[in-house]
């Protein structure tokens, strides 16, 4: 039975958007619902003032998508009651809407991943996959119940809406019905002004996503008082970072400087023939959580991981079990090893400063006679990698068409890892010593196949990311078993990273810190000490390290930190997590909102992160330090000031 209620023409309107809203609401709790276990203990006053803070972010994002469906709505027209102009109407309201509760949706399952709602960025990010489509479909298949989600909501919506006929406010298209059709589509665009900006004062700034955290009582809550479409609106073309000035330029100095000035003379006779080859692993999604060497108290001591090979090179290496990703995506993580310049807030290779002239570590050591290679399975130019490499000062990009064998391509993502590790392997024999080579692999990413004569070969654990962990391990192994018969293998210190975590699986890999936590391993039989070391570490890190191993003579910026020279009590670690600074130092973990400090964890007695001690410590020396950093980058980032 289609029974409809008919209202006037206003008040249908009012129905529809509240309609909307509600649904939004409802898409705020699935998203929850869903990632609950990422969210510590909330009670349920708090949850309250979480969903009713994010009225206010759905009015701005459905006022912004709804624009043009409530202007045409409101028209003075007699024409608007017509049949082709209500179906236009609905169709108006079902896509525009639709697109929107899709974004909410697919959030629900991509925050896992990200641990943020999704920005603008995302679109360049996914600009140069050739693959979309597949990609799309793929998520769509293995993620079926977000996709019934999705069409239960525009059910519901469509469902709704025709329950609801609309009839001219008057009985007569007179000139009262002009008069007043003009009045309350005046009225309505005022309102919807105020609505999309927060507030009706002349000195309201239109809110942002960092306005969210007004509403939370930790950082990681921001992502449920946000919306999606909302987060994407609001940095669509907008500028990542605007001036900050904490302190002068004399006592910022003082205070932290990327400038690093190698006090060695970085001579060992003959530079070319005694300087030591570089190789850089950087492994697809491979979080610290999944390695069992650098897990030794996890499941009360008996945890084993899904990387036997790792374990067994991390008990010959110099490997950190308090290691962070600067990010939490792949493009995230480039600019972090290569360059040394995290990607805050926004992903540095998708912003509007990724022209900006940069040390790559390709370039650094091509000063010091290097030959450099890039090497990623994918199709060439994926993630925007190729342009990265170029501006990072690689010679060389070798991907899937190098590679010259689509019998092993898998289908979606690139070359399977066994094989390409391979041609890897082989490759780097025909590069003039000393060379400096990175692979970035591609096999350990959803959807999480590994080839079909290595189906039931690995324990596939609780993650479906288990089994092709196990399977990239492997093939990580025969690398090192191939590599072990060349000439130069000896003479060269291998890293090994992850560009980001992924879903994790244990409590103690739930926190907004541990949310990034990756393996950071360096291995040179003789030259680099063998141990597990506890300090601090994170991608940054990484090229300052590499120079100083190299005896570097040339000043340089970083935004890392030696780990030859630092400290424990010296390092930090810096990373972006739902609209808040997250600043390692020590054994506190702060957060900051670019003004104040909104949260300080002891780490060392509450992992968990559990009690907000903000105020009841003294960190004045982190949070100072903290500032200069983000001073000096920002300033730098702005200015192109990222070389000397």
């Amino acid at each position: 039975m289609n029974k409809s209620w008919s209202l006037h023409e206003f008040g249908v309107l009012i129905v529809r958007f509240v309609l909307i809203m509600v649904l939004f609401t409802v898409s705020r709790l699935t998203f929850f619902w869903f990632n609950a276990d990422l969210f510590r203990e909330i009670s349920l006053g708090t949850f309250l003032n979480l969903l009713v803070g994010g009225l206010r972010f759905d009015l701005s994002a459905l006022l912004y998508v709804n624009s043009l469906f409530l202007a045409f709505s409101l028209l003075p027209l007699k024409a608007k009651f017509t049949g082709w102009y209500q179906k236009s109407l609905k169709w108006l309201f079902l896509i525009t809407n639709g697109i929107a509760l899709a974004l909410n949706v697919a959030d629900t399952i991509y925050f896992r991943f990200t641990l943020k709602r999704t920005t603008a960025g995302v679109f360049k990010q996914f600009s140069n996959e050739e693959n979309m489509g597949a990609l799309w479909a793929r998520f769509i298949v293995d993620y079926w119940y977000a996709t019934l989600l999705w069409i239960a909501f525009m059910f519901l919506l469509g469902f709704l809406y025709n329950r609801f006929k609309p009839k001219p406010a008057l009985k007569t298209f007179g000139w009262k019905y002009l008069v007043l059709s003009t009045v309350v589509l005046a009225l309505a665009g005022g309102l919807a002004i105020g609505g999309m900006r927060g507030g009706f004062r002349h000195s309201t700034r239109p809110i942002n996503i960092s306005n969210a955290a007004r509403h939370v009582e930790r950082p990681e809550q921001v992502a449920i008082v946000l919306n999606t479409p909302f987060s994407i609106l609001r940095t669509f073309g907008k500028s990542v970072f605007q001036p900050v000035h904490y302190f002068e330029e004399d006592e910022l100095a003082k205070i932290y400087s990327p400038v690093n000035q190698p006090e060695k003379s970085a001579s060992r006779g003959n530079v070319e023939q005694t300087r030591p080859n570089v190789v850089l692993f950087i492994l697809e999604s491979f979080g610290r959580e999944h390695i069992g060497a650098l897990n030794k108290n996890l499941e009360k001591g008996t945890y084993e991981g899904f990387t036997p090979f790792l374990d067994s090179l991390i008990s010959k290496s110099w490997a950190f079990d308090r290691a962070y990703a600067n990010g939490r995506k792949s493009i995230d993580a480039l600019p972090s090893i290569i360059a040394s310049v995290p990607s805050l807030v926004q992903p540095y290779i998708v912003s509007e400063y990724a022209n900006n002239e940069i040390n790559g570590l390709a370039g650094l050591l091509s000063q010091i006679g290097y030959e450099s290679a890039f090497y990623h399975g994918a199709p060439n130019g994926s993630m925007g990698f190729m342009a990265f490499t170029k501006m990072a000062g690689y010679d060389q990009y070798l991907g899937k068409t190098e590679y010259n064998n689509d019998e092993d391509f898998d289908g979606m993502w690139g070359i399977w890892d066994e094989p390409f590790f391979q041609f890897f392997a082989r490759d780097m024999s025909r590069l003039k010593e000393p060379f400096f080579t990175t692979l970035f692999s591609v096999s350990s990413h959803h959807p999480f196949a590994v080839p079909q004569q290595y189906v039931d070969s690995f324990p596939e654990g609780p993650l479906p990311l288990h089994e092709v962990m196990g399977y990239s391990d492997m093939a990580l192994r025969k690398f090192f078993e191939s590599a072990s018969k060349t000439t130069w293998f000896k003479n060269t210190l291998f890293i090994i990273t992850a560009d980001h975590c992924t879903i994790p699986f244990h409590e103690e890999y739930k926190t907004p810190v541990e949310g990034f936590a990756v393996p950071l391993i360096f291995f040179k039989p003789g030259d680099i000490p063998q141990k597990l070391d506890a300090g601090l570490a994170q991608q940054t890190d990484i090229m300052p390290t590499v120079l100083s191993f190299l005896d570097y003579p040339y000043p340089y910026v970083a935004f890392g930190n030696d780990l030859f020279s630092k400290g424990k009590e010296e390092r930090f670690v810096v990373n972006y997590t739902n609209e808040s600074y997250q600043f390692l130092f020590k054994n506190y973990v702060i957060y900051f909102d670019g003004e104040s400090v909104t949260g300080v964890y002891d780490l060392k007695s509450d992992p968990l992160q559990e009690e907000n001690l903000n105020g009841q410590v003294d960190l004045e020396e982190a949070e100072n330090l903290l500032k200069a950093y983000l001073q000096q980058y920002i300033s730098r980032m702005i200015n192109d000031e990222l070389t000397l």
